[in-house]
């Protein structure tokens, strides 16, 4: 045989294992951070639901869902396992952010200055202005169509 002809049976083989290594090592990297979840961490399910851990076991773990709901869930299920500050900042709303030197900032009104509260000002001045987009339009006209009663509106 010659080498031209196994050359593409070498590229499949080579990409196949290159693909499963891959795969494999992503596997090892949920399983870790699985692994090192905490009572009281925040997570994430890999159906989108977040909520803290309450107890670890072998396979499962207890997750608090909401004030005083708990729920067993597989470790499998968990898709992420989040840090504090992003946990809350999603679950709590809690709108903080890291300044230029990593000190937490809270977002809020204290640090504004007077020019910055003028600017928001006119911001929401110019927003209740009534700019009507025209499918705001298209919609008030159907409304009025249908109820002088004709049957033309859609």
């Amino acid at each position: 045989m010659n080498i031209v002809t196994l050359l593409p049976f070498i590229v499949l083989i080579g990409a196949m294992f290159l693909m499963t290594r891959s795969a494999k090592k992503k596997q090892q990297a949920a399983a870790q951070m699985r692994n090192e979840m905490q009572p009281g961490t925040g997570v994430r399910t890999i159906g989108g639901m977040y909520a803290t851990v309450k107890e670890l076991h072998d396979d499962t773990v207890t997750l608090e869902v909401a004030p005083g709901v708990h729920a067993v869930y597989a470790k499998n299920a968990i898709g992420a396992v989040l840090d504090d500050a992003e946990y809350n900042r999603i679950v709590h709303g809690d709108d903080e952010h890291l300044d230029s030197d990593g000190t937490l900032v809270p977002d809020d009104a204290s640090s504004l200055t007077g020019d910055d509260v003028a600017k928001i000002d006119l911001g929401k001045k110019s927003e209740d202005a009534g700019d009507t987009k025209p499918e705001d339009v298209k919609k008030s006209d159907e409304v009025k169509k249908a109820d002088d009663g004709d049957t033309d509106a859609k």
